[in-house]
């Protein structure tokens, strides 16, 4: 059943809200199809699409090595599980907060954030966002480029040994063009064709990690002696240098999504629908995902003499050939479930947002699919402090500052009520100065510089100067997830309620 709001727009009985019948809007600028709120009527993912949308972004390569990557710095398995599980709690919750305005208004993240940002200005933390799950999707592709070229090496033999180019094999070059064109053929089918994808593959990633483990333990006769390694950094002073960065690194991993959720829950049946499946799949999935890794590791250690951390590696060391095909199968599924759901979806509708007229949800999962090539991905995982404290610090620094903007704005000053035509007019609440609003600029950039403007690296580690960019503000770089977040929340909360900015649009009944 619906009522219509003083506003003129449908409000259905649990709260979604769609736009009135012959009022959808028509400015080229703004608009285009993959723009437009989601259709009540097509608002239909479950908890379990949901759920399974995350088990199968979260059982991927890079997650695998998260746990391992923690241990190669110091911590024992019991630490690095905790900081990972800790991690997912806490990004969780930004998560279901801007996820909250998919299933009730029914559009993706770039528009989400027009209500804050501006019409136009919405274009700087969407190609922000864009920039990033480009860098990702390049990262992820050759990962899993890397998987294939192994385990077919070790199918076929001589792979490794062809020549080379640009330092590579060239058959190596080969698995990730493969893989690269494969991701973008699924996504082009649309996002149907990815619900039906994740519905499948989560299952079946899990039952390969689960083979994997009783593979690696009936070869162990156990799970080895790595659970009982001691903490190369204790509990004391030495731990907690180590565990807050890494602490917001992990966050800093999902972060990217903490923004775009959107992205998925506009086609949510309900907020319970997204509420559920995601508070199902994500920290659950991340900690159970992080503990496998560390007892199969732990089984390498006892069969081979040495911990073998990337599992397509380990995986390469059977001499059953249906054991490489079955690893094999599981590698591309795994790589594919996260790399298209959580890496080609965002900037696609980012890039649609920045020129409606002129690129599609198509064509901004091709230019994806371009820069995420151009950037050279594999300079990026070199090392696990350029992973972790380089990369996903700084990321995370600025997608924390970000999500602080979206959550004040709609929660707090506008108390998640929008004006869903307004976010598509020039002529609407959002225009602000010329499509631009001055408090959520002021409030990024503050909280940005606050959040990475102390990044520093130890010598012949990283970009950055040991002392830090801004040195006064090195000691907040630790922490620059939650610095950005709160700086920024706290910043464009203040000051949107002292201006005239922060006038709602008329509350939907």
């Amino acid at each position: 059943m619906t009522a219509t709001t003083p506003a003129g727009r449908p409000a259905i009985a649990d709260d979604r809200v769609e736009l009135a019948p012959g009022t959808v809007p028509a400015d080229p600028r703004f608009v285009n199809d993959d723009l437009l709120p989601v259709p009540v009527e097509r608002r239909r993912w479950t908890t379990y699409n949901f759920t399974a949308l995350w088990v199968g972004m979260a059982h991927n390569i890079p997650s695998w090595m998260l746990a391992s990557g923690l241990v190669a710095l110091g911590m024992d398995w019991r630490q690095a599980v905790l900081t990972i599980a800790l991690a997912n709690v806490i990004v969780l919750l930004p998560m279901l907060l801007t996820g909250h305005a998919g299933p009730k208004y029914g559009i993706p993240f770039p528009v989400l954030a027009r209500a804050s940002f501006g019409l136009r200005g919405a274009n700087l933390p969407a190609l922000i966002r864009a920039g990033v799950a480009c860098a990702w999707f390049g990262i992820q592709t050759w990962i899993g480029g890397q998987g294939v070229f192994v385990l077919l090496d070790k199918v076929f033999g001589g792979w490794a040994e062809a020549s080379r180019v640009g330092g590579q094999p060239w058959t190596l070059w080969l698995c990730f063009v493969l893989f690269w064109a494969l991701e973008l053929a699924i996504i082009y089918r649309g996002m149907e064709a990815l619900r039906r994808f994740e519905n499948w593959a989560a299952p079946f990633v899990i039952v390969g990690a689960l083979v994997l483990l009783v593979w690696v333990s009936a070869k162990a006769g156990g799970l080895g002696p790595l659970l009982d390694q001691p903490s190369k950094l204790g509990w004391g002073a030495d731990f907690w240098p180590v565990f807050f960065p890494a602490l917001m690194g992990m966050i800093a991993f999902w972060a990217t999504l903490s923004l775009n959720i959107p992205d998925f829950t506009r086609f949510g049946a309900g907020q319970r629908a997204q509420v559920w499946g995601q508070t199902l799949g994500l920290p659950t999935t991340m900690t159970l995902f992080a503990l496998l890794s560390v007892l199969v590791t732990s089984g390498s250690q006892a069969v081979y003499g040495a911990p073998v951390w990337d599992p397509v590696a380990l995986a390469a060391k059977t001499d059953n050939v249906f054991g490489l095909l079955f690893a094999l199968v599981t590698v591309l599924v795994a790589t594919l479930s996260v790399n298209i759901a959580a890496n080609v979806v965002s900037p696609a509708y980012d890039l649609a947002n920045l020129a409606p007229k002129l690129i599609s949800f198509r064509t901004g999962a091709l230019i994806t699919g371009v820069v995420g090539v151009v950037i050279m991905p594999w300079k990026l995982t070199a090392t696990p402090e350029l992973y972790i404290f380089t990369w996903l610090g700084l990321v995370g620094g600025l997608l924390g500052t970000v999500a602080g903007i979206l959550i004040a704005d709609y929660w707090l000053v506008r108390r998640t009520v929008l004006d869903l035509e307004g976010l598509y007019r020039a002529d609407g609440p959002y225009w602000y100065r010329s499509g631009w609003n001055p408090v959520a600029v002021l409030a990024f950039a503050v909280g940005g510089i606050l959040a990475v403007g102390g990044s520093h690296s130890a010598p012949g580690t990283g970009p950055f100067p040991e002392d830090g960019l801004i040195p006064f503000l090195k000691p907040l770089a630790d922490y620059g997830w939650a610095v950005g977040l709160a700086a920024s929340l706290l910043l464009y909360t203040a000051l949107m309620r002292r201006g005239t900015a922060a006038r709602s649009p008329v509350r939907s009944s």
